[in-house]
């Protein structure tokens, strides 16, 4: 297990991403991390916005925390975490993006497309994920930025 605080692992899925969100949970908990299953539990169809909603509200007074979020691409429930503004999310399909996400933007969420990676690429992008500390330095300026953008609809007036 990686000693850089991470105090829980929060994992959610679509119906598109539970049979890798429970491959990653399992290799996850096999690694001694903390994990929170999220859900779904079935096939039944849910919509990722749903989902990738949970993830980033379990996460919200756990900032020591990181996520896990799948559907069938990735895309849409990244686009869904990434609503909140304590999110992080970065849709990778290779270990070279996972360590990228980390150094360079303090990723806190790891978005995987079960339709696109298979398993045993996923697990290592997890892994890379969960080891690579943030870089800091001029890293650290451009990911402050992230946390004042703010949409025209959304800026004072």
């Amino acid at each position: 297990m990686d000693g850089n605080m991470i105090t829980t692992v929060y994992l959610s899925s679509d119906h598109a991403g539970i049979e890798l969100r429970q491959a990653v949970a399992t290799h996850l908990a096999d690694g001694g991390y903390k994990t929170v299953d999220l859900g779904p539990q079935d096939g039944e169809s849910v919509d990722y916005p749903d989902y990738g909603a949970r993830l980033a509200e379990a996460m919200q007074d756990d900032p020591a925390s990181r996520g896990i979020a799948i559907c069938g691409s990735g895309i849409g429930i990244s686009i869904a975490a990434n609503r909140f503004e304590w999110v992080r999310a970065a849709l990778v399909n290779e270990v070279t993006a996972a360590r990228l996400c980390r150094e360079h933007n303090d990723a806190n969420v790891l978005a995987l497309g079960q339709r696109l990676t298979g398993i045993a690429v996923a697990l290592d992008c997890v892994d890379t994920f969960m080891a690579t500390p943030f870089e800091g330095g001029r890293h650290e300026r451009r990911v402050n930025k992230l946390g004042q953008l703010r949409g025209i609809n959304n800026q004072e007036q």
